[in-house]
């Protein structure tokens, strides 16, 4: 079974169960370990100390195969330390200061008060390590053990990691509810502001639909009484042409919708 072990770049090495190869950029150096304590040669160590992290990996396994991964099942008091620590952190996250752009997660976490340690590791920073160029498509154990001996190196305990990623995660999640709550207030609002834009709508249109009404009613009274004025004009033009037909021969009047009579001779005939 492939097992990776994690340990301590000092000039001393404690006993382990099998062959500890610590690689420091190209550098290999093999200690076997019989139950008594092996000595590291100091040079090597103090080089070690004084590499960037992704200059050190730590394996115990000589027959792991490149890309294979074979993570260990936690133990279980792993288990309780991140339930302990999870625990510990209030489940809301009280914000400082009022976040003026919620695109920026920095932002949020300053908003929150989560600083960077002295050491400077944070789960951010560990994060983007796991993704460089310098552990990319090495397999997960190593990726692991590499992220614990840079942690070792930088006197930042693991424990420390995983409450700073847990209280990111809960100022996320307190914020995002901060952001659903105004994000409903808002709507709440457009929504009432729509029901009365909509009452004042239909206020306004049956207003105007009675303007319409009325102006409609209006024209056609206009054009009762107008055409009632035409029959009548109608009816005395025909009387004045009636009477001038008996002295003309070509009538000048008109009537309106028929021709005036020639004549009063004609008129009679009819």
């Amino acid at each position: 079974m492939s097992r990776w072990t994690r340990v301590q770049l000092d000039t001393h090495l404690t006993s382990v169960s099998s062959p500890v190869i610590v690689a420091s950029k190209g550098t290999i150096c093999y200690c076997f370990t019989d139950g008594e304590t092996a000595r590291v040669r100091e040079s090597f160590a103090e080089d070690a100390v004084s590499k960037k992290w992704y200059n050190m990996f730590v394996s115990v396994d000589a027959n792991a195969q490149p890309g294979q991964e074979t993570p260990e099942e936690p133990p279980a008091d792993a288990a309780r330390m991140v339930a302990e620590i999870a625990a510990s952190v209030p489940a809301a996250t009280t914000f400082a200061a009022q976040v003026s752009n919620p695109s920026s997660f920095a932002e949020i976490y300053n908003a929150a008060e989560i600083a960077s340690p002295a050491h400077g590791y944070t789960i951010l920073k560990i994060a983007r390590m796991l993704q460089s160029e310098h552990l990319k498509g090495l397999p997960l154990e190593v990726k692991r053990s590499s992220i614990l001996v840079a942690l070792d190196a930088a006197g930042a305990k693991i424990e420390d990691i995983i409450q700073d990623a847990v209280k990111r995660d809960r100022a996320l999640d307190s914020f995002e509810r901060v952001l659903e709550k105004s994000r409903g207030e808002v709507e709440s609002a457009k929504i009432e502001e729509n029901r009365k834009i909509e009452a004042e709508m239909s206020r306004m249109l049956a207003e105007y639909r009675a303007r319409i009404q009325a102006n409609n009613e209006a024209v056609a009274k206009e054009n009762e009484r107008f055409a009632k004025w035409q029959s009548q004009k109608q009816q005395e033009e025909r009387t004045i042409a009636d009477a001038v037909a008996y002295f003309v021969s070509e009538n000048p009047i008109t009537v309106s919708g028929n021709p005036a009579p020639p004549g009063g001779a004609k008129k009679q005939g009819t």
